[in-house]
Formats: C-alpha cells, structure tokens, sequence
C-alpha cells in the first residue's frame, strides 16, 4: 500500500503546504507534519518548547519498532553513551510481556514508550473489536510497568484508515509514521542501514528503526555521529512537535 500525496493549493506557507493526504485502504485521510503542528501551536506558546526549540534547531526523531528484544540493552547503552533519546513503538504480547524489565528501563532512561499493537496485527484488516484489543491490551502491559499509559502508537506497515483513527482517539493515542527507513527487516548488512537512512535524513524527519535485527544496533553509532556532524539534535517525537500537544486519532508524518 502507497503513501500519496497531493497539493493544497499555491501561495500558501510553508506551514499549510505540510498539510498531506494519506490514501490508505482505499479511503483518503488527512495527515498533519511535525513542522506544522509545531508552528500552528508556537504563536501561543509561553516558554513551552522544552529543551530544544525545533523552530530553531535541525532536530530529528529516532524510533525504533517491534521490541524489545535481546539486542534493546545494547541499544540503550549506545543511547545513554550518545545522550540521545529515543521513541519506542512497542510490540505486547512477546515482548513487552517478556521483557518488563527493559520497558522499565526506557521509561527511566528518558525515552518515549509508544505502542506498536498486541501481535502486530495489520490493523486495517481486522474488526473493530480486534483493532482495539491490539491496542488496548499494549496499553494496560506497559501502563502496568511503568504506571503511565502511551500517548503515541505506530500502526503496522503504517496502515490506518477511519475506523482505526476512530479506536486510536478513544484510547489517547495519535498515530505517527515515518520519513526515512531502512528497511532493515530485510537485510543485516550495518553500512547499507547506516547509508540508507543517511540518504533520507531531513530536517523534521522520523527515522523508522527496529532493534529486533542483528544489523540494526551495530548501525546505530555510526548513524548518530554523522547525523550530529551534519547539525541534527535528536530528539523524542513529541519534543520533535512541541510546544503541540499531540491529538490523539491525528495521523502524524513528516
């Protein structure tokens, strides 16, 4: 399934044109760029940017999916080294379950704990009872870890439509895809991970990882420290639109 987009119009700032449209299941559903949600809230915003202005700064979000597993440790030492912080779309069942002790220690590290679905069910595929356990049973797991329920989910293979736009709103959480990939699902060569997201690495960007592969964790060092040369500050994706409050239900993606 593609991602397309269209033209609002001419003339229009910079602002308006990150106004996108996402055709997906056969359905088209407006999507919002971090950009945008940034500047449509900062003319209100009275000191709350956070540590990092956006506006301002080449900030840039990194994310990882489908975790954690046995190479997450060795990522969150890499990220402690770095001092970067990062946004973790979670899987429940066979790896949130398992590993509590890890979710435990993103929350304490700083990083977003995000929800990525229950079994990582193509959600657009599923009934609406469906669609909600994947996400509902994802939130109590990790909220009865880390005592606070996720405010962003990943949809898997970024399919949505209406009725998980619905589901998402009702449970909290705004859905947040991506600008730049790997692909590292497919293969476990660490220079040609590094070479493809540095080839997508933009300004506003959302960097989709997975720390389940074996090539994945290795890349990351080397990913981060071009990155930095080239200007960019890592940042969470909430920081990454901040002052924003994320609404839940919004599909968000650079």
């Amino acid at each position: 399934m593609s991602l397309k987009t269209k033209s609002i119009g001419t003339g229009l700032v910079a602002a308006l044109v990150t106004a996108l449209t996402l055709t997906l299941s056969g359905c088209s559903m407006e999507t919002t760029a971090p950009g945008s949600a940034r500047d449509d809230a900062a003319s209100d915003a009275k000191g709350s940017f956070g540590p990092v202005d956006c506006r301002k700064a080449k900030c840039i979000a990194l994310t990882f999916d489908a975790g954690p597993g046995e190479y997450t440790p060795r990522l969150l030492d890499i990220l402690k080294e770095e001092k970067v912080h990062a946004t973790f779309f979670l899987l429940g069942k066979n790896h949130v379950k398992k590993h509590p002790d890890m979710v435990r220690r993103l929350a304490a590290e700083g990083h977003e704990v995000a929800n990525h679905t229950w079994t990582h069910q193509v959600l657009t595929d599923r009934e609406p009872d469906e669609i909600r356990a994947e996400l509902e049973k994802t939130q109590d797991a990790i909220a009865a870890i880390t005592g606070k329920k996720p405010r962003l989910m990943r949809p898997p293979q970024g399919r949505t439509d209406d009725t998980v736009s619905e589901i998402s709103k009702d449970l909290g959480l705004s859905q947040i895809l991506w600008s730049a990939t790997a692909k590292d699902f497919s293969t476990n060569d660490s220079a040609l991970i590094k070479k493809r997201i540095l080839d997508q690495a933009s300004k506003d960007g959302i960097i989709l990882l997975h720390d389940i592969y074996k090539g994945t964790v290795p890349a990351v060092p080397g990913i981060i420290d071009a990155l930095k040369k080239q200007g960019y500050t890592f940042v969470t994706v909430p920081q990454l639109m901040a002052p924003a409050e994320l609404v839940p239900g919004t599909i968000y993606r650079p």
